[in-house]
């Protein structure tokens, strides 16, 4: 089963992602700020992270670069209501490899976390 890290700090959204991203047969572990997110990506091994990029104690841009400079490949899918130009080179800057604008639309965000899954084990074969 396919582990994700949801981390959002919005109650209401992470309920609702959970609880349909587990009907479609995701396994979701879930980080309410920036700190819990460095923490869980250690200990679960998840496979993919959702990543919301305005979190308390640590932010999303910086959970992002402390993951990739730790040479962690984890595909990241930046969740953010930042939809401005320039918001999606931002995050992919920051080392996210996918940019998601809030309000989810959630059918673009499985085909999302499908294509990062799929490039991901592209790159380990």
């Amino acid at each position: 089963m396919t582990k994700l890290l949801l981390v959002e700090d919005h109650d209401e959204l992470s309920e609702f992602l959970s609880r349909r991203l587990r009907r479609r047969g995701f396994e979701v572990v879930i980080a309410a700020d920036g700190a819990a997110a460095l923490a869980r990506a250690e200990t679960e091994q998840p496979d993919l992270m959702l990543l919301d990029m305005n979190l308390p104690l640590v932010d999303g841009w910086t959970v992002a670069r402390t993951l990739r400079e730790q040479s962690n490949g984890m595909p990241i899918i930046a969740l953010t209501a930042h939809a401005m130009s320039g918001d999606r080179a931002k995050a992919l800057a920051a080392g996210c490899d996918e940019h998601h604008a809030k309000p989810v639309d959630f059918d673009l965000l499985l085909t999302q976390i499908d294509e990062a899954l799929l490039r991901r084990e592209e790159m380990e074969h």
